[in-house]
């Protein structure tokens, strides 16, 4: 059971499928962080002495444990909210997961190909399986859009390979977490101890860097509160809701005039800026100022023609008035990749699913006397564009709507990948949501507060702006790549050799 090469399909297979259902755990509400290394591990391991055809299978079936528990939450969009049957739903949700372990299916076979071996060596483990990793996160982050969910290095951040954070991004810790995994799987194929030693050397060193402070305070604490309305997903745009809901916030404001920054989430004013100019958001604004406080609230906005709307964010109180649109659209949610699914079924006809992108050159708002580095939802999970605000921000703030998943995982995945960002650039985050997980984000990515689910709430605190940029916002992915680039060329060069050999 111990040798790989001995385990049979049917162990194989099985292994494989439940390494990536044991995957999830590592990240939030979970944190069982090592557990991420332990399931790359296992599936690096099941590719060892098989050809292509069955290391498709196991990617396949490794990928459906993965997505199939992982990202369980589509599920609950769709049906709950999408008001699709049962069957409709499992069936939608089935083809999603299916997509994605498809990538694992082609990666597995490719690495055989590459290969062209059926047992891996040493260097296979260390040097290209990781790189074959880190490529499937690379692709998955933009094709079609981009899907950067479930990335390994996003699920190390209560670990020492979150040291590494600052200097080469979670996608670089996800190379650093697959090399160990490869490091482990090397121990197991031929158990030696060096790779037990490499992995102890890479994890000191996450936990050395753990300590270097890349950013610097850049002035006074600032006092921030968050509303989190709570209004249900299925009545959220009613109209004989809009009223109530816009009295809700503006309540829940006004008790919060000392705080010099008040921030509502995504969408929380479900009515066009145009529409209540007049009658909401000019009143709002006049008593913002009287109490020198500024807001940042989500609605939508008509562009200046009124043809095309966005998912938008908007300034108003002490700071000049602005407008930030959301750039990095959700499929099906923000809108509908193909205009002819229209009418199929409800959920390929939300509310408010015509949504257009911003441009990818945004003016940074001012908020509190600071400037604001925004993203809207799911726009935080791409961490290149959270760098396109800086170093000029200094906050961070993600307005999102997380109704839409109920009680799922993706929530907590979700403000996981906040506390990434803002560990990767240094920066605190302010995190609005609708109904829960609102928090408070240090520097450091740590949390200072956060509130519970389900329930109205206004969340309080104070967050330093800082200035000043760590390694990965001063150089982006270019070490990564670079790095990268020369494990390829130092596998090559063994791969040659050991080609070499078997011909001699």
């Amino acid at each position: 059971m111990l040798d790989p090469t001995a385990w049979s399909s049917r162990a194989g297979n099985t292994i494989a499928l439940l390494a990536g259902m044991a995957m999830p755990l590592a990240f939030s509400p979970f944190h069982y962080y090592p557990i991420a290394l332990l399931s790359v591990s296992l599936l690096f391991l099941t590719w060892q002495g098989v050809d292509g055809k069955q290391a498709a299978i196991r990617g396949f079936l490794f990928g459906l444990g993965l997505f199939g528990v992982g990202v369980s939450w589509v599920y609950v969009a769709i049906h709950e909210f999408g008001q699709a049957s049962t069957l409709l739903a499992g069936l939608l949700t089935g083809l999603f997961v299916t997509f994605f372990a498809l990538y694992l299916a082609v990666l597995g076979w490719c690495i055989k190909k590459i290969t062209g071996k059926r047992n891996f060596s040493r260097i296979d483990y260390i040097l290209l399986l990781p790189l074959a990793w880190l490529f499937f996160e690379w692709f998955k982050s933009w094709f079609l859009t981009g899907f950067p969910w479930l990335e390994l290095g996003v699920s190390q951040i209560e670990g020492p390979l979150s040291g590494y954070t600052p200097v080469v991004g979670a996608l670089g810790v996800s190379l650093i977490a697959a090399v160990s995994a490869g490091l482990l799987a090397s121990f197991w194929q031929f158990k030696e101890t060096k790779p037990l030693l490499a992995i102890a050397l890479i994890w000191f060193g996450g936990s050395a860097l753990k300590t270097v402070e890349w950013t610097y305070e850049s002035g006074l604490p600032i006092s921030v509160s968050v509303i989190q309305g709570n209004v249900p997903q299925d009545i959220k745009w009613d109209s004989e809701q809009v009223l109530k809901t816009l009295l809700l916030y503006q309540t829940k404001t006004e008790e919060q005039w000392q705080s010099d920054l008040i921030v509502w989430p995504e969408n929380a004013a479900t009515v066009f800026y145009h529409q209540a100019k007049t009658s909401f958001f000019d009143p709002l604004e006049k008593a913002a100022r009287e109490h020198n406080t500024d807001i940042l609230l989500g609605l939508p906005v008509y562009d200046n023609d009124n043809i095309r709307y966005y998912n938008g964010m908007m300034s108003l109180g002490m700071s000049e008035n602005g407008f930030y649109h959301k750039r990095h659209l959700v499929p099906f949610g923000d809108y509908v990749p193909f205009e002819w699914l229209r009418g199929l079924i409800t959920f390929f006809d939300l509310p408010m699913s015509s949504f257009y992108p911003g441009q990818d050159e945004q003016v940074l708002l001012t908020a509190a006397g600071q400037k604001v580095g925004i993203s809207v939802c799911y726009e935080d999970a791409f961490s290149s564009e959270i760098l396109d605000t800086l170093p000029e921000a200094s906050i961070l703030v993600n307005a999102t709507n997380n109704a839409w998943y109920g009680d799922s995982l993706a929530p907590h995945q979700h403000l996981q990948i906040s506390q990434n960002r803002a560990l990767e650039t240094g920066r605190p985050i302010i995190r609005a949501t609708t109904n829960g997980i609102s928090a408070l984000i240090n520097h450091r990515g740590k949390l200072q507060s956060t509130t519970a689910q389900f329930e109205m709430a206004v969340l309080t605190g104070l967050i330093g702006p800082r200035q000043g940029m760590t390694f990965y916002v001063q150089w982006n992915h270019w070490p990564l790549f670079i790095l990268a680039l020369f494990m390829l060329l130092v596998w090559a060069y063994y791969q040659k050799n050991d080609l070499n050999k078997q011909a001699g």
